[in-house]
């Protein structure tokens, strides 16, 4: 297929026939948790009618569960790029990266050094701003207000050999859509001596994720931001996971990924998850042609299909997103947050409207059926230091691969009335 087929995107989604008061709901609310396709619902209820056990049984629905299980881990490694058991799975990603930073604080001691960033989510700066009881110092990497961009010179000041025993950041703001140079800031690590996590989260969504390429140690995403259960997923790179000891039954398996995974799964939303990926795949075997100049040689099988449904989603959402930015931009009193045209960042519209709070806005959005976020979205700190924290935060708009260009006229139209209602 040489052009992208939201239609067919689309009619796998059932959610997007609901309409408010006769106006079709159109979802720009992505960054906070996709709408489902039809295959991840199949598989869901399938799991759960026809084979829900406990694992590790001697009967056909356990047995069934264990393959299932084995074939979460396989999607996953398919889709972040690494290896079946570097990736574990739990509730979500908050709760894993809770887990992950009590396993790597065991090696932190008094007068050793964090570094993350104010561009974050509070899921990768809270677990790591609690050790600062114990003595660990936090320090915390500038963003540059005026771009909403990470400080890079003050970033490379932070991280300090024998000193910096942990680096953690996001891929992507999911405020503002700024994607950072993870791959730097790994190799910052590296060559500190300290740990790298990401927060993959919200970049999961809006392009391919390689850990090999990247370079981490950890990487966690949740799956319902791109079309599954609530789910949290986790990258550990083996040769890190040997070296930390997860808080972990006796009883339970000591190899990875089963070492960080706590308790009885979410086996359907594990099948779920599964599903999602399959969806992803779905989409770039259908628009493989659309980026094949972009599709590394050495790509195989569910992997390869997952970049390129990826990558396909990028192609269609980029220039509705700029395009939305630009009339967005022409209207009275709008103020646009983010970085800079030609800087990488994801199809997430971050915008202020004058005479109304983020709050106001969005509701007066929601009763057209324009469904946006308001808020800080748990990027408090980023929030805070624009100075918007007391207007109730940003309006964010979410492309996703379903978004059509009507959906975002609709919207335009209707932040151009809320203009006017005030002059």
């Amino acid at each position: 297929m040489t052009h992208y087929d939201v239609a067919y995107v689309r009619s796998q989604f059932p959610a997007l026939k609901r309409t408010i008061d006769g106006l079709p709901v159109a979802y720009l609310d992505g960054p906070g948790g996709t709408q489902t396709p039809q295959r991840v619902l199949d598989a869901v209820r399938e799991y759960l009618v026809d084979h829900n056990a406990n694992y590790g049984g001697r009967f056909a629905t356990s047995e069934e569960t264990d393959a299932m299980v084995a074939e979460a881990h396989k999607a996953g490694a398919d889709f972040l790029g690494g290896d079946p058991a570097e990736v574990s799975f739990g509730a979500n990603m908050t709760t894993l990266t809770y887990f992950l930073a009590e396993a790597l604080g065991r090696g932190l001691h008094a007068g050793d050094e964090v570094v993350i960033t104010a561009l974050d989510h509070e899921a990768n700066r809270s677990p790591w701003l609690r050790f600062a009881e114990r003595g660990v110092v936090v320090r915390e990497v500038p963003v540059d207000l005026a771009t909403c961009t990470l400080d890079w010179s003050a970033f490379e000041t932070l991280v300090r050999p024998g000193r910096t025993k942990v680096v953690a950041l996001g891929y992507a703001s999911n405020a503002v859509g700024t994607v950072n140079d993870v791959a730097r800031a790994a190799g910052l690590a590296r060559s500190a001596g300290a740990w790298s996590v990401v927060d993959a989260v919200h970049y999961a969504l809006h392009g391919p994720i390689d850990v090999r390429a990247v370079g981490c140690d950890f990487l966690l995403c949740s799956a319902y931001k791109f079309f599954g259960p609530h789910v949290g997923l986790m990258y550990a790179r083996r040769e890190a996971t040997a070296q930390v000891e997860p808080l972990r039954l006796a009883t339970q398996h000591a190899e990875p990924p089963y070492v960080w995974e706590t308790g009885t799964l979410n086996f359907e939303g594990l099948a779920g998850t599964t599903a999602a990926i399959d969806f992803i795949a779905d989409l770039g075997e259908r628009h493989a042609a659309l980026v094949e100049d972009r599709l590394s040689a050495g790509l195989k099988g569910r992997r390869r299909a997952v970049v390129a449904g990826m990558l396909a989603g990028e192609v269609y959402e980029q220039p509705l997103a700029k395009g939305l930015r630009e009339q967005l931009a022409a209207i009275r009193g709008v103020t646009l947050h983010g970085p800079p045209e030609g800087s990488p960042r994801t199809s997430t519209v971050s915008f202020t409207l004058d005479g109304f709070t983020a709050g106001e806005a969005a509701r007066a959005l929601g009763v057209r059926g324009l469904f946006v976020w308001d808020g800080d979205f748990y990027a408090a700190r980023l929030v805070e230091l624009l100075g918007l924290a007391e207007h109730g935060g940003l309006i964010r708009v979410g492309l996703a691969p379903y978004t059509t260009q009507d959906e975002l006229e609709r919207l335009v139209a209707a932040v151009r009335d809320l203009s006017r209602s005030v002059r």
